[in-house]
């Protein structure tokens, strides 16, 4: 005799069973991991199939891996010996995507070039040098829409020109003008609202922007530093493929 609902109860018990079994481990290695740590630090914890390990999200955005109980730390890759594959860096590159949706697109400085099809945000303090070499690069991109935060990190002098170029007329030619140019914004007129600067700087530290540039395309990925253009062109295409 056949007993469908009895062995259909069973395995979901040993599923749960499993699963708690798994978020006890999961708890366990964040507690043991802040104790070392001596702060509350860690966002998440998983277990991966490579060899017991957990892997660790911090909430730096680092990612280390370690065992059940906490005994080492590993600050490094992990390459899949059967694929070749650097788990490491595409789970990074997964943890670092944004929704390019919730971006406040009022808070940038909009350029359209031909079409404007395809799309990418920046972020960008305006003493930057990469930041200057990527302006210039861009010049030359066509059929694109440029969302440029300005997010000043580096300086006192960043935020003000910031808030100067913010305040300007044309802020995309204000822009253009100091970073390709090497020509200085005027200074704001009295009781512009810079908010939006702020604002930006708040919204960079949320999404761990931590240098300039780094730029987003459509699909939420994330470009650090002032990579090529043709890679750039690359990575825009793919995402308006998408």
């Amino acid at each position: 005799m056949k007993f469908p609902f009895v062995r259909s109860l069973l395995v979901t018990l040993l599923l749960t069973a499993g699963l708690t079994h798994a978020a006890d481990d999961e708890a366990k290695v964040k507690k043991n991991l802040e104790s070392f740590l001596n702060a509350p630090a860690v966002e998440s914890v998983k277990k991966t199939p490579y060899g017991g390990l957990f892997e660790v999200v911090l909430k730096s955005g680092e990612l280390l891996y370690t065992d059940a109980s906490a005994s080492f730390i590993i600050d490094g890759n992990i390459i899949d010996a059967k694929t070749r594959k650097n788990v490491t860096q595409a789970r990074m590159l997964q943890l670092m995507k944004i929704d390019f949706a919730t971006l406040p697109l009022d808070q940038a400085i909009k350029q359209v070039r031909g079409n404007g099809k395809r799309v990418i945000a920046s972020f960008e303090d305006p003493n930057c040098g990469y930041c200057k070499r990527l302006a210039k690069d861009l010049q030359s991109l066509k059929d694109a829409t440029v969302y440029t935060f300005l997010y000043p990190i580096l300086s006192p002098d960043s935020t003000e020109k910031s808030k100067n170029i913010w305040c300007a007329k044309d802020k995309a030619a204000a822009w253009n003008d100091w970073m390709v140019g090497g020509k200085a914004p005027a200074a704001a007129a009295a009781g512009c609202d810079t908010s939006a600067i702020d604002k930006n700087v708040a919204l960079g530290q949320k999404i761990k922007v931590t240098g300039t540039p780094t730029i987003f395309t459509a699909d939420g990925n994330r470009l650090p530093g002032a990579v090529p253009l043709a890679q750039l062109e690359q990575a825009m295409s793919q995402a308006a493929g998408k």
